[in-house]
This record gives C-alpha cells, sequence and structure tokens, in this order.
C-alpha cells in the first residue's frame, strides 16, 4: 500500500508580458493577470495566456513581468500560479510597447498614436520618452501642445511610480500613496522616512499601526523618543473618538501609551514633557480630583493636582466654546426686550388653539433668555415651540437664522416649520483658499435669533466654530433630544451648557403627537422610561418581528426592503427605506448587508471599485467624513449620478448637487442601503428596519435603541431576538465622557 506523497508543491517561476490587468485592488494590492508568456516559454504555458493572482503594485498592460509562485486549480477559473512575489518591469519588446504606452497610463497618447510613436522610435521608444523627449517631433502628425502634455504625463508617472514601488514596499496601498503624494509632492518619500507619525496627522485614513510599521521597517528604534511622542498624541486621539474625551489623566495616558508600544514609562514622561513643550498637547492641573469636591483641597494639603492632558484643538475649542457663550450672555440684545406673555397669547390667537403649560413656560423662556436650550423627546411639541419663536421673531422683523448638524436634519426643519434652515457648516460657508469658515469671530455673521435644531450632535470642535460666528447682541435657541445617542466627535457640549447653570434650559416630557393608532412616539417614551414595547396587531406604524436566525435576518431585511414595504405602503426602496443597525461589521453588520442589499436593488452595471466595494450608478452612498473642499461632511447620503471605469471617477448627487470623486477619494464613502444608528443622527425617514440581535450585545444601549426607534417618521419594523431589545432596554449606563466645559461655562 501506498502512502500519500508529503513532497511539497513545486514553485515555478514564469515570465511574459501583460496582457490585460482583469483586476487590482488599490486597497491591498491583490491583482489578477492575464500574461503572454515569450515565443521560447516554457512547455506548460507555450501557445495560451497565463493567468496569475497575487499582490503587485501598479500594473500596466504591456509590462514585462516575473512571477514565482505555485501553480493551482481554482474551481472557477482554472489554472492559475499563485505568486507570492510580482515583480513588474518596462517592455522590451515592439508588442509590449505599444501595448503599454496604448494602456492609458499616458495622457494624451491612445492606440492610434502609440502605434505611430512606436512605428518611429522602434524598441528605443521607451528610451527617446525617459531622455530625449525633444524628438518627439519626429513622430508625423505631433503638435507641441500634445508633445508637452506627454512629457508631463510620463514625468509624472515616473515619479507616481517610484512611490508606489516605496508605498508597496512598506505595506501602503495605492490609494493612501496617492493621498500622500497630493499632499507632500515630490519630497513624499523623504518625508515619510523622516518621521512616518506625521501621517497620523496629515492623511485620513492612516492610523498609528501602519505608521508605526513604517516606522519600525525603516529602521526607527522601538523605544526612540519619536515614536513614544507619536503614541501619546494618537492615544489621545483614540480617547476623543472611540469614547469621546476631550482630555485624560496623565497616569492614564501614559499607562495606555504603554500597553500600546510597551516603552518604558520613563521615556513616555520624557516624550510628554517634549510634546507640552511643542505645544501639540497640553496640561491642566485638576485640583477637584485631589479633593474630591473641594477644589482648595491639594493647594492645602501640598498635594500637586493630577493633571489633565489635552490635544491642542480640544483644549482651546473647550476653552473659546465657554468664552464665547458667556460674551453672548454678557451683551445685550440688538432688539428691544418681547413681553413673553402677550407674545404668547398673540401667537395662540394665531395659531388657533392654546399652548399646554409645559409649551407655554418653555417659549417664554426662551423668548426672555439670550441663550437657551429645549429638550425633549419625539411628540413633546419642540416644532410647535420652534414655529411660534419664528413667527413671533418675524413678526417683530427681526432677522432670523434656522440650522442644524446634517441636510437631512436641515430639510426637516424647514419643512416642519415652514422657514428656511441649512446645514451649519453651509451657514458658516468654507473657504478653501483661506483653509478656514468665512464666518468666524473676526467677521461674524448678521443676524439677531440663531435657532439650532438636533443640537446632540454638536460637537465641541464644531461648537467652537458655530459660536464665534454668532454676534454679541444675537439671541440663541438650542433645540434638541436629550436622550439620544451622543455627538460622534468629542465632547457633551449642550450636557455641560444644561449642568452649568450658565444658560436657561427646559425639558418637555409631555407627549402631544400621539393618536390611537400610532406606537412610534409611544414606544419611543417606552424605551426611555425602561418599559417593555408595546405591539399592536393588525395596522400599525410600529412591528416586530422575531428573528433567530442571522442569515434569515439578512434574507428578511432585504425582502422588507426591496418588496413587501414598498408593495404595502407605496415606499421607494431607494429614497424612503432605511435599515438601520448597531454595528458595521459581523453577519448582520453594515459591510454584509450593503452587499447583499446591493445585490438585490442595484445587482449590475458599469462599477467603480475601491477595495471589496463596488460602486454602481444608482446607489446609495454615505459621505465618511467633513471634505470641506468638496463641501460634503461626515454623514452626508447621496446617490452616485454616473461612474468612469476607466479613470476609476464617481459623481455623486448630494441634494441634487454634483460631487465628483477621484480614485484616491472613494475611501470617503461607503454603501448606504444600511447604515449604523450613529450614523443615522439628525435623519429622518419614512420607514425604517431596525435589526438587534445578541450579535451586537457589546452595543445595547437603552439610548441606541431610542434613537434608532426615533428615526422612523412613518412606519418602524423592528426585527431581532426578543432578548437582545430587552437587554437593549434596561442597559442605561450612559458612558461618562471626560470634558470640563461646565466647569469653565461655571467659573469666573
Amino acid at each position: 500500500m501506498s502512502c500519500p506523497s508529503d513532497d511539497p508543491v513545486p514553485r515555478e517561476t514564469v515570465e511574459g508580458t501583460i496582457k490585460s490587468v482583469v483586476y487590482h485592488n488599490d486597497e491591498n494590492g491583490y491583482t489578477v493577470l492575464h500574461v503572454e508568456p515569450p515565443s521560447n516559454g516554457f512547455e506548460l504555458a507555450r501557445g495560451r495566456e497565463i493567468t496569475i493572482v497575487g499582490k503587485a503594485q501598479a500594473v500596466w498592460e504591456g509590462e514585462d513581468v516575473k512571477a514565482e509562485g505555485q501553480w493551482v486549480t481554482d474551481k472557477v477559473h482554472g489554472r492559475q500560479l499563485k505568486a507570492d512575489n510580482i515583480t513588474c518591469v518596462a517592455p522590451k519588446s515592439i508588442v509590449g510597447i505599444e501595448r503599454y504606452l496604448a494602456s492609458g497610463l499616458i495622457k494624451g497618447i491612445g492606440k492610434v498614436l502609440a502605434h505611430r510613436i512606436v512605428e518611429t522610435f522602434g524598441t528605443e521608444t521607451l528610451n527617446v520618452l525617459e531622455y530625449q523627449s525633444a524628438r518627439l517631433r519626429e513622430v508625423p502628425k505631433l503638435g507641441k501642445a500634445k508633445i508637452a502634455q506627454i512629457r508631463e504625463s510620463w514625468h509624472a508617472n515616473s515619479t507616481m511610480r517610484e512611490n508606489m514601488i516605496f508605498g508597496q514596499t512598506y505595506g501602503i496601498s495605492i490609494i493612501k500613496m496617492t493621498k500622500i503624494v497630493r499632499k507632500y509632492g515630490p519630497d513624499a518619500i523623504a518625508i515619510i522616512k523622516a518621521n512616518p507619525y506625521q501621517l497620523c496627522r496629515d492623511i485620513w485614513g492612516i492610523g498609528f499601526a501602519t505608521a508605526d510599521r513604517i516606522a519600525l521597517s525603516v529602521g526607527i528604534p522601538k523605544d526612540s523618543l519619536l515614536r513614544a511622542r507619536a503614541s501619546l498624541t494618537y492615544t489621545l486621539e483614540s480617547e476623543a473618538e472611540d469614547g469621546g474625551h476631550c482630555w485624560t489623566f496623565e497616569n492614564d495616558l501614559l499607562l495606555h501609551a504603554n500597553e500600546l508600544t510597551e516603552i518604558p514609562t520613563e521615556i513616555l514622561g520624557q516624550a510628554l514633557e517634549e510634546e507640552l513643550e511643542s505645544g501639540h498637547i497640553i496640561a491642566e492641573s485638576d485640583p477637584a480630583a485631589a479633593g474630591g469636591e473641594d477644589p482648595s483641597w491639594a493647594e492645602r494639603h501640598d498635594v500637586t493636582a493630577p493633571r489633565k492632558i489635552y490635544l491642542k484643538s480640544f483644549y482651546w475649542a473647550e476653552r473659546q466654546t465657554a468664552a464665547h457663550v458667556k460674551r453672548i450672555l454678557g451683551a445685550p440684545c440688538s432688539f428691544k426686550p418681547i413681553d413673553a406673555g402677550k407674545a404668547v397669547s398673540w401667537w395662540e390667537q394665531k395659531a388657533g388653539f392654546t399652548l399646554a403649560n409645559q409649551q407655554s413656560t418653555a417659549l417664554e423662556r426662551c423668548l426672555g433668555n439670550k441663550f437657551s436650550i429645549i429638550t425633549g423627546g419625539p411628540g413633546v411639541g419642540k416644532t410647535t415651540i420652534i414655529r411660534a419663536l419664528v413667527d413671533i421673531y418675524s413678526m417683530r422683523k427681526l432677522k432670523l437664522v434656522l440650522a442644524a448638524p446634517t441636510g437631512r436634519a436641515a430639510k426637516r426643519m424647514t419643512e416642519s416649520v415652514g422657514a428656511p434652515a441649512q446645514t451649519i457648516h453651509r451657514l458658516l460657508k468654507w473657504n478653501p483658499v483661506t483653509n478656514k469658515f468665512t464666518y468666524d469671530e473676526e467677521n461674524r455673521y448678521d443676524a439677531d435669533v440663531f435657532i439650532f435644531d438636533e443640537t446632540s450632535m454638536i460637537d465641541i470642535k464644531l461648537a467652537k466654530e458655530l459660536l464665534s460666528a454668532i454676534p454679541d447682541t444675537a439671541a440663541v435657541v438650542w433645540v434638541g433630544d436629550t436622550d439620544q445617542l451622543p455627538s460622534v466627535g468629542a465632547g457633551s457640549v449642550r450636557g455641560d451648557l444644561i449642568e452649568s447653570g450658565a444658560v436657561a434650559s427646559a425639558r418637555r416630557d409631555h407627549i402631544f403627537r400621539q393618536d390611537s393608532s400610532g406606537l412610534i412616539v409611544l414606544n419611543a417614551h417606552h424605551v426611555n422610561a425602561g418599559e417593555p414595547l408595546e405591539v399592536r396587531q393588525g395596522d400599525t406604524d410600529f412591528y416586530f418581528m422575531r428573528c433567530e436566525d442571522p442569515i434569515q435576518c439578512v434574507q428578511r431585511a432585504i425582502d422588507f426592503m426591496t418588496t413587501r414595504i414598498p408593495r404595502k405602503f407605496g415606499l421607494d426602496p431607494l429614497a424612503d427605506v432605511q435599515i438601520l443597525t448597531p454595528m458595521r461589521r459581523n453577519l448582520l453588520g453594515t459591510e454584509n448587508l450593503n452587499v447583499e442589499l446591493q445585490k438585490a436593488l442595484n445587482p449590475s452595471g458599469d462599477a467603480v471599485i475601491r477595495g471589496g466595494t463596488m460602486f454602481r450608478t444608482g446607489d446609495r452612498v454615505m459621505q465618511l467624513r467633513n471634505n470641506y473642499d468638496k463641501d460634503v461632511y461626515n454623514g452626508d447620503v447621496g446617490f452616485v449620478k454616473a461612474v468612469d471605469p476607466e479613470d476609476r471617477k464617481l459623481v455623486v448627487l448630494f441634494d441634487g448637487r454634483p460631487v465628483t470623486y477621484e480614485a484616491a477619494d472613494l475611501d470617503e464613502l461607503v454603501l448606504a442601503y444600511a447604515m449604523t444608528i450613529h450614523k443615522s443622527q439628525g435623519s429622518e425617514y419614512p420607514a425604517v428596519i431596525v435589526i438587534l440581535h445578541t450579535q451586537h450585545y457589546v452595543m445595547l444601549q437603552r439610548n441606541l435603541l431610542y434613537t434608532a426607534i426615533t428615526r422612523g417618521k412613518k412606519l418602524v419594523l423592528l426585527m431581532g431576538v426578543p432578548y437582545a431589545i430587552d437587554q437593549a432596554i434596561k442597559t442605561n449606563t450612559v458612558r461618562e465622557r471626560r470634558t470640563s466645559l461646565a466647569e469653565r461655562l461655571s467659573a469666573r
């Protein structure tokens, strides 16, 4: 009896010319090539194309390739070389050179011109382009302008190729390397080698892990002060991004940085002092932390108070926000005081109904104070108060500004109040020339009253920008729901404003917007109170569907979004129905759901691929970061209007406005058929499908479920496991954010 062979699969080296690039992933370098072997090629591949798969740098048709790996047989694609090393060089044959030039690599050269150039110079073509470009005049029918374009493109490509090879060597994707070159220009490689950690600050999408890997690869010592300083900054940024904290205590900072890098705390301490001296981070003593309720305890007992460590941007955002609030509160209004009682009576007569006590009290508080905050859940009459304020101030012929953090929230505000509203970012008007907002403390907005909705979404940095642009003499009203999820960015601005007692506030909790059949509002308040959900038989606006199996959940969610809800309620699945889930990853996360929903709703057509994501014309997409140059912001949702697969470009419509995305910008977009509950803040949809499962256990919080339910305007379908829903309702441990805005506002 013979035994199975233990001999390893033999390795092969394959050489040839790239006939076509079947697939290339700019993120991870995964590539599929069809390669023509040379005329004297080996027996296995003679007379036919070779398929090579593996990771490679930027590749182009016509290049010569050398690949090392093992032959495998794919069930679908057949025999192919699975390569662990792919090296590409400029082509040497006439056919290869012509294909290389015609591939689109060099702007200005198409198939016809590529043929003429190669016909003129033969195998010397690439040498002519590199060293003797003046000879291009020898090519028939080639003008001066075209020659200049070819020269410029050839030089740029040579530089880019060098950068791409460097990036590939150190694990930087083509997309990210393109961004780096765009930022640093021809000095990109030198800058990266000198201080890879600079990438974390300058290039969106590159974190400490990537920069650290590069740094260690180029020989920066593990215990260097450069690495230590970078780890401190990264730790503070992580605290802000993951926990919403504006600062962290010094000891905690050093501990977390040590856990991250294994750098001794004494070196980290030295790095901290260097960072403090540079001004990148700022320290502030906290006597209260040493002595509990007694701020003077540390001084009286000769104890050094612990230090709060800030990133510079958060420190000044807190200080300036507090200063602007005090500035507004300390100045007289630009208009004569309004008799609140008379104004309320006038509006009730105009509207034809009498306000409830809570509503009239809240309205009078707004009219009688320079800066006021109204909070409350859905159906408690916040919109009615805003509408009354708009009518009263308009009657006095005052200049009003209405705004909200997101486009959807601004649109909803416009529709419900009957007055134009805009996003906060567009209100402030970004100036790409000066790289800052047009309206700021040196050029304040000319208006008498500012009313802002969905203010739970305003983080400390946006609050600073917003308040700096408001004139001393204006009145300010903030409206929102304190029970929703906190802002994605750091800070707890509205909560700190209320806690400080510096501004007038009124909480609304009596439900007015409710009828016998409406359960969305009622269940939102049940969740808020920690009570079980109410579900009724028959036609209603709130449904629950038990679904234990995650695969079945995915299938049912797709069925309801694409077919059953549109058919029963007459809604457009793309425009009107939104799936919400707590997380991005796992089977019930947005990443998987979006792939499956795209297959169901938009399965075919030309596509631009980034990483593993296909973007097609008609896709619903979401912006992931503030891009002031494009005037699009984190959470903005749009639809792909057009794709250009050749140049890998997209055109996305945001509220009817076209925005172009180059290949290097595509990592700012994700599909948005499904989105996280956090990303849905500030938005409202005719129908939402909310998925809650035990897979989401770590995310199950009362404010998460509350926020999800309140996104539905006409219909909410809650789908998942009853235990997960019960757990979310019971869990009300809101994580405290480390901020000092309330203290700054309380201080004289």
